[in-house]
């Protein structure tokens, strides 16, 4: 068999180390063989050889159909991508004379975002003499964490920013 593959692991005649370790589809020790050796026993059974590990010594190579390795190594790595999150950041702004209800559906839309597995980044937008009642946005800020106590925990405590004070929320690593 001739052939060559262009990925990332040696296959077949681009393996040129003088010895191998040598393992069988199966995943069974064959020994120490020599790369021409392995090659020759690889191609009388239909396979390629892959070297699966130079790190060691000598390489382990292994004798295995290498179509159906890389097929599985890129069907493995696509199910890790899926089952991966990436967390994003996401905003709640309100204002610190806030009525009770509207309130509540602030809580609900951070409760949904902390559901999924992002972050809330609570914001409280001061406008006009507002600024000097930052007490009272803070005290509404520390509400909404302690509402939120159960499915999260603070990352960040309310601080003043400009014109807003903002306060964040991580989801708690059982949800």
């Amino acid at each position: 068999m001739k052939k060559k593959y262009e990925n990332e692991f040696l296959v077949n005649e681009s393996i040129k180390y003088p010895k191998v370790r040598l393992i069988n589809s199966l995943g069974e020790q064959l020994g120490i063989y020599s790369s021409n050796e392995a090659l020759i026993l690889a191609s009388e059974k239909g396979l390629d050889l892959v070297l699966i590990s130079n790190k060691s010594e000598p390489p382990v190579c292994k004798i295995i159909d290498y179509g159906k390795y890389k097929f599985s190594q890129e069907k493995k790595a696509k199910e890790a991508k899926k089952k991966q999150h990436n967390t994003t950041l996401k905003e709640v702004k309100m204002r610190y004379k806030i009525e009770e209800h509207d309130y509540q559906v602030r809580i609900s839309q951070a409760l949904r975002f902390l559901q999924s597995g992002d972050k809330v980044k609570a914001t409280i937008i001061l406008k006009g003499r507002e600024i000097q009642h930052t007490s009272l946005a803070v005290e509404l800020l520390k509400k909404m964490a302690n509402d939120l106590k159960d499915i999260s925990m603070v990352q960040q405590i309310p601080t003043k920013d400009g014109r807003s004070i903002i306060m964040i929320l991580n989801p708690n690593k059982k949800t």
